[in-house]
């Protein structure tokens, strides 16, 4: 007896998930969703192992900082856990303001909104104000969320080599003056710890009247004075229409930003979906995230400890002849070249000690599988020396 139809699409459906290719790269390849029972810093604890965490983007070791911890915690008891819904529907909190006020005019910004997650920013900022007729011109290489906020717009997408101003230019030549265009790229690439050639990708845009939407959720905190990011590291502070990023890297808490013009913000606030039917901050994320900020403007001996432990990292990987991509930031790559160098790759680093991440095409273009990493400026002399030690026992290894 032949089965009805909507029975054939379950089993369709239940097949897919339980497709031989992906079941068997996911017993095999098993890097992620690992258990972690403890943590401290970078210190963590997997089954019983004691380990090294550079994985993580904590870049300035802010989520274990006394203060960030006091007043999530304080946070909590005056306001309870969460907002338990949008603020569209039950309102906005007043430490959401106040976050997004000190946010904004620490980035220079008229206004700026919070979101929950860095992911519905990075959608917000692209899919509430491109639309169909429009042409979207992105670096190939931007991450998911941009992408998933062009799927979203349903405007046309042109892609140009990454961090190719020559490319982006005859691409943009190529179009229609009169369609309106939006330029999206990265400030710092997390895949690649490559930072964005603004300065000529940028002009590129002005050129062709391009509104610019810019996601610096790697170089916030990373680059420029007091961690205020890659436009500022290059001076280009007014440059861009819409400056979108992370409380969950830098800041130690969890959550996004959208930073812009007060017009453009409210624009956001009624007309995109991300913005209006998703649950708000809870009350210790935003106090997190604003305790953090405060740190990165009155301690700047975390960003200076990032970046020594990152020049000293960097040093160590290329004497053992590593290919860190071309990587000028904390996110360093580790560039192994196929799936199965990189699982053995990182297979060795999990014996000794260091817990790392996996990224393999389609995550990264075929050829340039690699472990990802990342410097934290919690990680110890002797926590660096110990990953130098298990580094050169995986390329023996391998």
């Amino acid at each position: 007896m032949a089965l009805p139809f909507f029975f054939k699409g379950k089993n369709q459906i239940l097949n897919r998930c339980r497709d031989d290719s992906v079941t068997g790269m996911r017993l095999k390849y098993a890097p992620y969703y690992r258990v972690i029972d403890a943590q401290q810093g970078p210190r963590i604890t997997v089954g019983g192992r004691d380990m090294i965490m550079l994985a993580s983007n904590d870049y300035l070791g802010l989520s274990f900082h006394p203060r960030v911890i006091e007043a999530g915690r304080d946070a909590m008891l005056k306001w309870g856990a969460s907002p338990t819904g949008a603020r569209s529907a039950n309102g906005s909190r007043a430490y959401h303001v106040e976050l997004e006020e000190r946010l904004a005019a620490f980035l220079g910004r008229e206004a700026c909104h919070v979101h929950s997650a860095g992911y519905l920013s990075c959608v917000a900022s692209v899919a509430t104000f491109a639309q169909k007729g429009d042409v979207i011109l992105a670096d190939k290489n931007i991450h998911s969320s941009l992408w998933d906020g062009i799927r979203l717009s349903l405007a046309t997408c042109e892609r140009f080599s990454h961090n190719n101003a020559a490319d982006l230019r005859d691409i943009a030549a190529s179009l229609s003056p009169a369609a309106p265009k939006m330029l999206v790229v990265e400030g710092v690439y997390s895949m690649e710890g490559h930072i964005a050639k603004l300065p000529e990708i940028i002009g590129v845009a002005k050129e062709h009247h391009c509104f610019n939407v810019l996601d610096d959720a790697h170089g916030f905190g990373v680059l420029g004075r007091q961690g205020r990011g890659t436009l500022d590291h290059f001076g280009l502070n007014g440059d861009v229409d819409i400056l979108c990023g992370s409380l969950s890297k830098s800041l130690g808490s969890t959550g996004g930003f959208v930073a812009a013009s007060r017009d453009v913000i409210e624009y956001m606030r009624t007309h995109s979906k991300q913005t209006i039917f998703s649950a708000s901050l809870s009350p210790s994320q935003a106090a997190c995230a604003l305790a953090a900020l405060d740190l990165m403007q009155t301690e700047p001996r975390h960003q200076e400890r990032l970046w020594a432990s990152t020049r000293r990292y960097r040093d160590m990987l290329h004497g053992l002849g590593l290919d860190t991509w071309g990587s000028e930031t904390p996110a360093t790559p580790i560039v192994l070249g196929s799936k199965e160098r990189v699982y053995r790759f990182w297979q060795a680093l999990l014996e000794k000690g260091v817990f790392t991440v996996m990224a393999i095409a389609p995550a990264v273009p075929p050829g340039k599988d690699l472990i990802r990493t990342a410097i934290s400026a919690m990680h110890t002399d002797e926590q660096l020396d110990r990953i130098a030690d298990a580094m050169a026992y995986a390329v023996k290894k391998l």
